[in-house]
């Protein structure tokens, strides 16, 4: 792992650097922390470790930094962590150059600079462009079209006629352009109905491990520029993503939704089928989306509920045990007030 001066780090990430310069060798939680190592506090509920963590120094937001006898001053500590994580992460593998142990359709094209690991197959008339990295396993069927310095790790699968924007990174095991589910049911069984589209990605797209995006019927599955789908996410045929996503684990999303720009998906959220979320919306874990999704919408349950609907839900089912007793006890009163009742009329 590469080593930088604190001084250093703080020019390149535009940050103010409290406290004497040295070298640090690597990065470390509060409590993991040494001598050598940059940590971070993005969580107020971890500022008790600043005063015991041996850190050579800590991002933090100017309100803490007086805690620390070394401090690298940001605004956003979590985004500045990632940012000279970044500068210290060591790459995944270390070879370089085309295989012969690779299978290359002789009508593919291979850009400048493409590293392509044994055991890959890239069929005919797939094209990659400068600086793609192919992990041992990929799959990449005909027609595929990547864009510049995309990175397709171990095992990852490429279905026909995929286009992937500059950028992209595929986790292993990810399957982009299966076919979709579709089926109907006819007098004669189930009648399965071919998926004759493909798969669109944007710009810097990532699609995590063992996630899916299925080709459309006739036109393509998109998913737009920046947008992240984390591990184990299935996005159905003819979804229409826009940009700067975030889609997380277990998330299903049906076929034919429309979405727009900047929204969040929970882990576990269910989005059915034939609807539009609209922008910027937040939708919380394990939600189930039936309707349309207006702009800036937060909220979370199943069915989905706005925001303060959903809280008070939240707050209220533990109570259900103590409610139910309640109103047992009610009943009871209210009979036997009423059976008192009748036995006065009857005197």
């Amino acid at each position: 792992m590469p080593t930088f001066q604190l001084s250093h780090l703080a020019r390149e990430l535009g940050l103010v650097l409290k406290g004497g310069d040295l070298v640090v060798s690597g990065l470390n939680t509060l409590e993991e922390a040494g001598p050598r190592d940059l940590s971070f506090l993005a969580n107020p509920k971890y500022a008790r470790f600043l005063g015991s963590t041996k850190a050579a120094a800590v991002i933090v937001d100017a309100e803490h930094a007086k805690e620390v006898e070394r401090a690298l001053i940001s605004e956003y500590p979590y985004r500045d962590f990632g940012r000279a994580l970044a500068l210290f992460a060591r790459g995944e593998g270390a070879f370089s150059g085309i295989s012969p142990l690779a299978f290359i359709h002789p009508e593919a094209r291979l850009g400048d600079d493409c590293t392509v690991y044994p055991f890959v197959f890239i069929g005919q008339r797939a094209e990659l462009g400068a600086g793609c990295t192919v992990f041992p396993g990929v799959y990449i069927g005909e027609d595929c079209l990547l864009g510049p310095r995309c990175v397709l790790y171990p095992n990852a699968v490429l279905m026909s006629a995929v286009k992937l924007g500059k950028e992209c990174v595929i986790q292993p095991g990810a399957v982009l352009g299966a076919e979709g589910f579709g089926f109907t049911r006819t007098e004669n069984g189930i009648q399965k109905i071919p998926q004759a589209g493909s798969v669109t990605l944007g710009d810097r797209v990532e699609i995590g491990a063992n996630s899916a995006v299925d080709r459309g019927v006739l036109g393509p599955s998109r998913v737009g520029d920046d947008s992240k789908l984390d591990n184990l996410v299935q996005v159905g045929h003819n979804v229409s993503m826009g940009r700067r996503n975030l889609v997380v684990a277990l998330t299903g999303i049906a076929g034919s939704v429309s979405i727009g720009d900047g929204n969040t998906f929970a882990g576990q959220a269910g989005i059915s089928g034939h609807i539009r979320v609209g922008d910027n919306t937040v939708i919380g874990p394990r939600s189930g989306v039936a309707h349309d999704v207006p702009d800036n919408f937060q909220g979370g349950g199943s069915p989905l509920m706005d925001k303060m609907t959903f809280l008070r839900h939240l707050s209220l089912t533990p109570k259900l045990g103590e409610l139910y007793k309640s109103v047992k006890r009610l009943e009871r009163e209210v009979k036997e007030l009423r059976n008192a009742g009748k036995s006065s009329a009857a005197l």
